[in-house]
C-alpha cells in the first residue's frame, strides 16, 4: 500500500519495530494486576480483566481464531455492541497480523453485505440479535462467530434459529496459545467504514502505527495517568470511543469501564461506583442528564464534548467540557482545548503538535481570523493521518492535494487566540447524534425508488441529535403513495439513523445552478415546516 501523498514516514518515525501487540504485552508485564477492563451490563453479570488476564485472554482467542484458518492480513469483520468480546476480538485480530474490520451495529443486511465483500472478509464475529442481518446479508462466510449473550442480556433462542454459528466461547482455547505475530509499524491494523461524500461508504485504513499514535497523543492530550478511569458508553465501532477512550487508556496503563451504550439512569452510578475521572460525551448526553438526580461526590475532571466552556454543564454539574475535533481519518485529535488552561467558549481548542492546521477560502487562500472557511488538516499517512482508502484509490487521491493537505469538508472560524470554532458540515454530511450521514448514501436508495425524478436530502435541526435526516423529492408521475415506498425502501437498505424522518414532494427544487440544488435554502424551508 502506497500513501496518499509525497509526505512520507521517514524509516525511524515513533513507532518503528512497535505494533498493538507490543503495547498490550508492554502494559500487561507493568500493570499485570491493575483492572484494565471492568464490564457494566445493564443486565446479566459484570466482569473485571486486570491487564495480564486481558492480555491471556486475547492469546485465547487468537489461538482460536488461528486453528480455524485466521491469519497475517485476513480481514475479520467485528460486527458487535460494546462488549468484553468486542475488544478480545480486536486485540487477538492484531495479534494475528489479521485486520480489524468494525461495523455499525445498525446496519441493515445490505450495507452488511456491502462491508463484508468490499473488505472481502470471510469470518464475522457477531452477537445473537445480530446475526439475522448477518445472515441475511448473503455473505459467504467460511465462519460465523456468535456471543453467548446479548450485551450481558439472555438470547432470544429463536434469533439463531437455522444459524450455523461457533460461539464466541470456543475461542478461547485452553492450553499453549500462539505467539504474537510482529507486523510493521505502517501494516494495515484495522478498518472502520466512515460515511462520505460519495454513495457508499468508505473503509478507512489504519495501521499499527495509527493505532499507536491515537493512543499516544490521546493519553498526553487528555493528561492521563495510571490512576484515571475512563467511562466508554459511546460506540466502540467509532473512533472516539475506540481511539480517544481506549487506546489512550491503555497508553496510560489507566482502567476503562464499558457499558453497552449511554443511559441517563445508570449513568451517575457508573461513574461513582468506579470513580471514573472523565468520559467522552455528545451533546444528546447533556439533555438526558439534566432532568436525573445530580450525582454527590464523584471524581470526574472534565468532559469531551466538542466545545469548551459550555455553560450549562459548568453550572449544572461544575464540570469542565473540553472542546475537541478529530475524524476517523486524523485517527486521534488534532484539535483540543487546553487542560488547566484559559479556553474560548464554545471553541474545538487550538491545533494539537502533529499536525498541521490552516482554514482557507473557496479560493485556497487563508481566510481573516474572525471569518469562516474550510478546514484542512496535514499529518504523515500512515502515522498521524490514516493510511488509505480501502480499495479505493480514486477517493484516497481526491481528499488529499498535491501538498498533502487533508480536506476535512468542514466549515470553521479561526482566532488570533489561536482557537477554531467548529461552524458546519459542508461536504453534504449530516450528524445524527453520534453518526454521520452522508446525504449522498440516502438519496442513492431513494433514486432507484419507483415514481422519483430527483431526490435532496438535508439535515432539520434537533434538540437531542442536533439534526436529522429529511428528503425533498421530485416526482416522476402520480405522488400518492410516493412518501411511504422512499420510507419502506430507505428502511429496508439503510440503518434507522439514517432513513428520513420526512418526505417532502415539491415540484421543483431551488437551485445554485442548473446542476447544482441549493441545499442550504431547503434546510431553511425544512426547518420553516418544523417549527410551524
Amino acid at each position: 500500500m502506497v500513501a496518499p501523498t509525497s509526505i512520507q514516514p521517514t524509516p525511524t518515525h515513533p513507532f518503528t519495530g512497535r505494533d498493538v501487540p507490543w503495547l498490550l504485552a508492554t502494559q500487561a508485564a507493568r500493570r499485570a494486576s491493575h483492572p484494565f477492563l471492568v464490564w457494566e451490563p445493564f443486565e446479566g453479570t459484570g466482569a473485571t480483566w486486570t491487564y495480564e488476564r486481558f492480555a491471556a485472554d486475547v492469546a485465547r482467542v487468537a489461538t482460536g481464531l488461528a486453528a480455524r484458518g485466521v491469519g497475517r492480513g485476513d480481514a475479520v469483520v467485528i460486527h458487535l455492541g460494546n462488549c468484553p468480546e468486542f475488544l478480545l476480538a480486536w486485540f487477538a485480530c492484531s495479534h494475528l497480523g489479521a485486520v480489524a474490520v468494525t461495523t455499525n451495529t445498525r446496519s441493515t443486511a445490505s450495507e452488511l453485505s456491502y462491508f463484508i465483500e468490499h473488505c472481502g472478509a470471510t469470518v464475522v464475529i457477531s452477537q445473537p440479535a445480530l446475526v439475522p442481518a448477518v445472515a441475511a446479508s448473503g455473505a459467504a462466510l467460511r465462519l460465523l462467530v456468535c456471543t453467548e449473550i446479548d450485551l450481558g442480556a439472555v438470547p432470544d433462542p429463536a434469533t439463531l434459529a437455522g444459524v450455523e454459528a461457533l460461539p464466541f466461547a470456543a475461542l478461547l482455547a485452553d492450553g499453549p496459545t500462539v505467539e504474537a505475530v510482529h507486523s510493521d509499524a505502517l501494516a494495515p491494523n484495522s478498518v472502520q467504514y466512515t460515511s462520505g461524500t460519495t454513495a457508499r461508504p468508505k473503509g478507512v485504513v489504519w495501521t499499527h502505527a495509527n493505532a499507536l499514535w491515537g493512543a499516544k497523543t490521546g493519553a498526553s492530550l487528555l493528561e492521563l495517568g495510571t490512576d484515571d478511569v475512563t467511562l466508554i458508553f459511546l460506540p466502540l465501532f467509532h473512533t472516539n470511543a475506540l481511539s480517544y477512550s481506549m487506546l489512550s487508556t491503555l497508553w496510560s496503563g489507566g482502567t476503562i469501564v464499558v457499558q453497552p451504550r449511554f443511559s441517563a439512569s445508570r449513568y451517575w452510578d457508573a461513574v461513582v461506583r468506579n470513580g471514573c475521572t472523565w468520559t467522552s460525551s455528545i451533546p444528546f448526553m447533556i439533555w438526558a442528564l439534566i432532568e436525573q438526580p445530580p450525582p454527590g461526590e464523584h471524581r470526574l475532571r472534565y468532559w469531551g464534548l466538542g466545545a469548551s466552556e459550555v455553560g450549562v454543564v459548568q453550572a449544572t454539574w461544575g464540570i469542565t467540557t473540553l472542546g475537541w475535533f478529530g475524524m476517523t481519518e486524523t485517527v486521534t485529535l488534532t484539535m483540543i482545548s487546553e487542560i488547566g488552561k484559559p479556553n474560548r467558549r464554545m471553541a474545538m481548542g487550538v491545533p494539537v503538535a502533529g499536525y498541521e492546521v490552516k482554514v482557507v477560502d473557496d479560493d485556497g487562500a487563508p481566510v481573516a481570523f474572525g471569518d469562516s472557511g474550510w478546514l484542512k488538516i496535514r499529518g504523515i499517512p500512515g502515522v498521524s493521518l490514516f493510511l488509505e482508502y480501502l480499495g479505493n484509490p480514486e477517493a484516497t487521491a481526491a481528499a488529499f492535494d498535491a501538498e498533502g493537505w487533508f480536506d476535512t469538508g468542514d466549515l470553521v472560524t479561526p482566532f488570533d487566540d489561536g482557537h477554531i470554532r467548529f461552524d458546519n458540515r459542508g461536504k453534504d454530511m449530516l450528524r445524527v447524534g453520534a453518526e454521520n450521514v452522508s446525504a449522498a448514501e440516502v438519496e442513492r436508495v431513494i433514486g432507484g425508488v419507483a415514481g422519483v425524478k430527483e431526490s435532496a436530502v438535508v439535515g432539520r435541526p434537533d434538540k437531542m441529535l442536533d439534526e436529522v435526516p429529511v428528503v425533498f423529492v421530485i416526482p416522476f408521475g402520480p405522488a400518492a403513495g410516493l412518501a411511504e415506498r422512499v420510507i419502506d425502501a430507505c428502511r429496508a437498505q439503510l440503518a434507522e439513523f439514517k432513513v428520513p424522518r420526512e418526505v417532502i414532494v415539491v415540484d421543483e427544487f431551488p437551485r445554485v445552478t442548473l446542476e447544482k440544488v441549493d441545499k442550504k435554502l431547503l434546510r431553511r424551508l425544512a426547518e420553516q415546516r418544523s417549527s410551524e
